[in-house]
């Protein structure tokens, strides 16, 4: 009896198994992913280095890409903020202060670029948004082929904005254009939309448009489909039409990811640089021949590549980077207004 006690009292260690039990079994029943016995063993400690370090090392080639590609030019872009710097002579720099930035608040350029960057980002944000979301709700209904539609809204944006811009500079021409073709049989006169100030302006939005409206609209059809149907099913048994749900529930739930669309096409808009380059041909730079349609980009383009001031041009790339984080900071603010509303 006594001995029996103790049997169970104390199980059998690995040496003691039972019979037909390989050597090694118990040790190795303590599970996969445990250091190996032995805190001292070179093993244990390579087990330890791995569990600690492997994370890392995952993640620091994103922290190695950013660091170079993105926060290095950033902080360098600062540097040379700060300085006088002439693209013909690098090694050259004069301290300059803040004088770069005080000399753009008293640019007339300046505040004309940034005005025709708010005026060409309203004038393309407002239709396309409105336009994508009148396209998701028609493809959120039940239609013939709806994989190819939702192709053919990628289309454009997939398309480059060289090509984009091509298309449209052949459609804008004051000579045989098609546009100032169809204008004529409405009894317009032919429009010179390069040279005009508001036409210059609408042309360069219109490709914008063209090319982010079905981007947005399958955005905002992925949020449709996430709403619940029974909303929908609650407003028809009040009685509510299409258009009625449509406003009444469909909009209400798209809040959050139209207020996403407006933040990130507002970006856009501040960033604008390929489409009204390339629109303006020779004086694409300069955003046409009296700067009617020049971007904050064509402007720090101008600067820093063309008349070769890269501390100007610096102060214009930080000033855009400002305008980004107030808008960022005005998003948050709205975001945290609407989930207290909610």
């Amino acid at each position: 009896m006594t001995s029996s006690k103790q049997a169970l009292a104390h199980p059998a260690s690995s040496a003691e198994a039972a019979p037909g039990t390989p050597p090694g079994a118990a040790r190795g029943a303590q599970g996969r992913g445990t250091p190996p016995a032995g805190p001292d063993s070179w093993r244990s400690r390579l087990y330890r280095w791995d569990m600690k370090a492997s994370p890392y090392a995952f993640i620091a080639p994103f922290f190695v890409i950013f660091g170079a590609f993105s926060l290095v030019p950033l902080l360098y872009t600062a540097w040379y903020s700060l300085h006088n710097v002439q693209l013909s002579s690098l090694d050259t720099q004069t301290w300059a202060g803040l004088d770069n930035y005080k000399n753009l608040l008293s640019s007339d350029f300046f505040w004309n670029a940034l005005k025709n960057t708010f005026t060409i980002g309203l004038i393309s944000t407002v239709p396309q948004l409105m336009a994508a979301i009148g396209l998701a709700h028609l493809l959120n209904y039940r239609l013939r082929g709806s994989t190819v539609w939702r192709v053919v809204m990628l289309t454009p944006y997939a398309t480059s904005v060289a090509a984009a811009t091509l298309v449209f500079t052949l459609l804008y021409s004051w000579d045989g254009g098609m546009i100032n073709w169809l204008l004529h049989f409405v009894g317009v006169d032919p429009i010179n939309w390069r040279e005009s100030d508001w036409g210059s302006q609408f042309a360069v939005s219109s490709i914008v448009i063209w090319r982010w409206t079905g981007y947005n609209a399958l955005i905002y059809l992925a949020a449709m489909q996430a709403i619940p149907t029974d909303l929908y099913e609650s407003a028809s048994l009040d009685g509510a039409n299409r258009w009625q749900q449509f406003r009444h529930v469909t909009i209400p739930q798209l809040r959050p990811t139209i207020l996403f669309t407006v933040v990130v096409s507002t970006i856009g808009a501040t960033q604008l640089f390929g489409e009204p380059l390339l629109f303006g041909g020779v004086s694409g730079s300069k955003g046409g021949s009296e700067h009617q349609y020049q971007t904050l980009g064509l402007y720090m383009y101008d600067q820093g590549w063309i008349i070769g001031n890269l501390g100007k041009a610096s102060a214009i790339a930080w000033s855009m980077f400002l305008i980004l984080v107030i808008i960022a900071a005005v998003n948050m603010l709205l975001t945290r207004r609407l989930r207290k509303s909610q």
